[in-house]
């Protein structure tokens, strides 16, 4: 059985990492273990050159992995097509409550979209295109919506709203 998956989208530059990051240490305040997935819609590397594990790659590892007594990394060739997210979720996150991802936007995951009057007048899913997921908007301004809207900064009560809607 997977694990839930709530997607925080936004704008770049909208402070979609500050809020999952007070979200992760509330959520594991609570005693969840919890996963998260960043997307990047570009490409990326977490390996260093020059590093061995950066030469395996090279070399042509289709899958490096890099273990230790507190962690496992890996770094897993896509051959052009990006894994669909429930695909990626089932595969590597079977060991957690729940699942928190910034970007995938597009996806059908439920969504909190974090929201700045200064980095934008419209929601990305209630702008041009009406998100049916959308769940949540985390805010730093009032706004009337159709789903709930928190302050920006409260955690709590968005870990409340994701809780009872998914962890109950």
């Amino acid at each position: 059985m997977t694990p839930p998956v709530i997607s925080i989208v936004a704008k770049s530059g909208t402070g979609k990492t500050t809020l999952l990051e007070k979200l992760i240490a509330e959520m594991k305040r609570r005693g969840y273990r919890v996963g998260a997935i960043k997307h990047d819609a570009h490409s990326f590397s977490i390996d260093h050159e020059g590093k061995d594990s950066w030469r395996l790659t090279q070399a042509g590892a289709d899958t490096m992995l890099i273990t230790s007594p507190a962690k496992i990394a890996m770094v897993k060739q896509n051959q052009g097509k990006e894994p669909d997210l429930d695909e990626t979720v089932a595969t590597y996150c079977r060991d957690v409550d729940i699942v928190l991802t910034e970007g995938f936007k597009r996806s059908s995951m439920p969504k909190i979209e974090v929201h700045r009057r200064e980095r934008s007048a419209t929601l990305l899913c209630r702008g041009a295109e009406y998100d049916s997921t959308l769940i949540a908007v985390a805010s730093d301004e009032p706004l009337e919506i159709d789903v709930p809207a928190f302050d920006i900064n409260d955690a709590t009560g968005l870990c409340d709203l994701i809780e009872t809607k998914f962890l109950s």
